[in-house]
Order: structure tokens, then C-alpha cells, then sequence
């Protein structure tokens, strides 16, 4: 196993309805965030959805780490203010900072389609 398998962790997100999505939790990022979010996989919920924002609560009370105030069309975060799990599908000014935890690298534009209530599941890629 490479020191990349262990920084970069494939997930996909299944959106009912509409398909699915893949990416990459990015360790160094915010690590403690990433471990988090891994422990808790699969993960469940039903999504919001706030101006380039897509987004669904999370069990995970985890504070900043490495917080930021501007995301990138595709960025990945966790929202410590919302415990919530984030998907942006345009470059915006998040609600408060957000601890980056990956990228969306294919099907971004299914976040685009979805609507609020859609029920979301993000899952580990290869195995565990």
C-alpha cells in the first residue's frame, strides 16, 4: 500500500434517483475530519440544498481544523457549525468556515439536478 492509498481514500455518493457520483476523501486536508467521516461510512441522509451548496446532517461533532472560507467548484467539506457533510457544486462563500475533506472527481453534475429531500448515501470505494 502506497502512502497515497493511505492519503487518498475513493468514495461514491449515490443520489436516488438521479446516480451517481465519485471522489476522494483527502487526508492531509484536515485529517482528524477525514478519520471521522471514514469511521462513520457508509453515511445516510436526505438533501439540502443552499445556493451552490449541497449538503445532508452527519453524526460527527468535530470542530475546525484547517477551516476555510472560500470552496472550489467540486470541494468536499464538513461543516462544524451544521455537522453536516457538504458538496459544492459551484466556487461560493460557505455559511461560516468549513473543514475541506476532498474532491467530487466525476458526476458533479448530478449535484446540479438533485433536489432538497433526495435520500443520499455516501459510501467507501474498494472495500472497507
Amino acid at each position: 500500500m502506497s502512502e497515497d492509498d493511505i492519503s487518498r481514500i475513493p468514495f461514491r455518493v449515490l443520489l436516488e434517483g438521479f446516480g451517481e457520483a465519485q471522489g476522494e476523501f483527502i487526508r492531509f486536508l484536515a485529517p482528524r475530519t477525514v478519520d471521522g467521516l471514514l469511521r462513520l461510512l457508509p453515511l445516510h441522509g436526505r438533501v439540502a440544498i443552499w445556493r451552490e451548496q449541497v449538503y445532508f446532517q452527519v453524526p460527527l461533532k468535530m470542530g475546525a481544523e484547517k477551516p476555510v472560507l472560500k470552496v472550489e467548484e467540486g470541494d468536499v467539506a464538513y461543516w462544524p457549525m451544521g455537522g453536516a457533510l457538504c458538496i459544492f457544486r459551484g466556487a461560493m462563500q460557505p455559511h461560516g468556515s468549513v473543514n475541506l475533506v476532498g474532491k467530487v472527481l466525476s458526476g458533479l453534475e448530478l449535484f446540479r439536478k438533485v433536489q432538497s429531500g433526495t435520500p443520499i448515501k455516501v459510501e467507501r470505494l474498494g472495500g472497507s
